[in-house]
């Protein structure tokens, strides 16, 4: 098997297993991270009710709830700057206590200073 697929397949069994474990309500939402090579994105669910409470990205413009201004996106900087504009928007929603769904990441680098910053932000988790 290609070495990608199969890191990709350990990656989906680990998600599904964490899925099964976390699930968001509206006193503890979940909070969901998912980092591309290039990105860095993360949103408040509230699964109970099916909504998005609050998003961000490393993306910018208008849509991608802000971020990173600078050229790097991918970096642990930008995933922090993303924490901490997630924890603003979360506070503004309401949320303050969440639960941490890694997507089936490790929890180093970019996830870890994502969660840094975000209960640096306020979020409690």
């Amino acid at each position: 098997m290609d070495k990608n697929k199969h890191k990709d397949k350990r990656r989906a069994r680990r998600r599904a297993e964490i899925r099964h474990r976390v699930i968001g309500t509206p006193e503890r939402p979940r909070l969901s991270v998912y980092k591309s090579l290039n990105h860095f994105y993360a949103q408040v669910i509230d699964d109970l009710a099916g909504k998005t409470l609050a998003a961000a990205s490393s993306r910018v413009g208008k849509k991608s709830g802000g971020g990173a201004a600078a050229a790097k996106t991918g970096n642990a900087a930008a995933a922090a700057s993303v924490g901490t504009k997630l924890a603003e928007k979360a506070k503004a929603a309401g949320v303050t206590k969440v639960v941490f769904d890694r997507g089936g990441f490790k929890f180093h680098g970019r996830v870890k200073a994502f969660a840094d910053a975000a209960r640096k932000g306020g979020l409690q988790f």
